[in-house]
């Protein structure tokens, strides 16, 4: 059984027991995500219209964590201007427990 979920203005395949990083959430021990646009469970496969009525998918947040470093550099030519930034995104750490199907 598996489900697409959207999280962070993002669409997530999840199994339970897998373990994937999301746009930062509030510190809490668990999480469930109502915004279930698919579920598949052998041949049997709700679709939402946008999302699945009574559909939850339940996870407990393992930690934070940051992704890897982006540099930007900014550069104009003749005026001695120049400019590196870096920037490291904020991910919650979350293991998924069980999927719930609204019917």
């Amino acid at each position: 059984m598996y489900a697409v979920i959207e999280t962070g203005g993002k669409q997530q395949k999840v199994l339970a027991g897998d373990i994937l990083d999301v746009e930062l959430l509030d510190n809490s021990k668990s999480v469930t995500f109502s915004n279930v646009l698919l579920i598949a469970d052998g041949d049997q496969v709700s679709i939402g219209t946008p999302y699945v009525k009574g559909a939850k998918v339940s996870a407990k947040v393992i930690g934070n964590v940051k992704d890897d470093k982006v540099t930007s550099l900014k550069y104009k030519r003749k005026v001695n201007y120049h400019r590196t930034i870096g920037h490291r995104q904020n991910y919650t750490r979350v293991q998924i427990e069980e999927i719930k199907n609204g019917s």
